[in-house]
């Protein structure tokens, strides 16, 4: 099985060449998908972060995350979840390789928000794009809670806030549809890894074309991190 390795052990294979890849987010407001991003870029959270909106709608970063047959290149796209946006969402999906459509485990109506994002990548993405189903803020319920069938808390004591949609219940829809699936964290990190690394190891590479490269200078763009070539780490794996 492949695994992913930080690209900063493998600049002495100069032979891989990176294979850039659009990668999306999407889903409802506040469930954390810029966290993610942050998380896996910056492996940081911070507490109360602003929503992703106007002249922000869009956030561009570039990360790359290295397995043992390829150098994916991930060209990070963070979409606004308020709904007035929806309809630009088209212009950020088309051409995308991969998406990560983002709920909270505690809201059961991100969930079905969700559904309704995958429905409408499989209409109108490409037909070939690998789609994620992503269970995110998984530490705001007890560790006790993530096997139970009716994804209620087992214990008051044992968790803040009570989960709402049943891991087993979303894994066996993403099944359905033919989707990966995760459950994350953003503020403690776990399993966004994981998330970057199973997509990219799901990438068609074969279809593939080189895209051209992104201008920053317009729709107002904000890069998440801006590092020198020689400094660029791998997919936190």
């Amino acid at each position: 099985m492949a695994s992913a390795t930080p690209d900063s052990t493998a600049q002495n294979a100069p032979s891989m060449r990176p294979i850039q890849t659009k990668l999306v987010l999407l889903g409802e407001a506040a469930v954390g998908k810029s966290s993610i991003v942050h998380r896996f870029v910056q492996d940081e959270f911070q507490e109360n972060r602003e929503p992703t909106i106007g002249a922000a709608f869009l956030t561009l970063t570039q990360q790359r995350c290295r397995l043992e047959d390829r150098l994916i290149k991930f060209e990070i796209w963070d979409t606004a979840g308020q709904e007035r946006f929806h309809s630009l969402a088209p212009m950020y999906y088309r051409n995308a390789q991969a998406s990560a459509v983002v709920y909270d485990v505690t809201k059961y109506a991100s969930f079905d928000k969700a559904k309704q994002w995958v429905k409408e990548l499989q209409r109108q993405a490409s037909p070939a794009i690998v789609i994620a189903l992503v269970g995110n803020k998984i530490d705001l319920v007890g560790a006790s809670d993530s096997n139970a069938e009716d994804g209620k808390a087992a214990d008051a004591e044992n968790a803040a806030v009570e989960r709402a949609v049943a891991q087993s219940e979303a894994q066996q829809y993403a099944d359905s549809e033919g989707l990966l699936f995760f459950e994350t964290s953003a503020k403690t990190g776990a399993g966004v890894a994981e998330v970057f690394t199973d997509i990219a190891k799901h990438i068609p590479i074969e279809q593939i074309r080189e895209p051209p490269a992104p201008t920053r200078a317009h729709n107002g763009l904000v890069d998440l991190q801006r590092r020198p070539a020689s400094s660029a780490s791998g997919c936190n794996c």
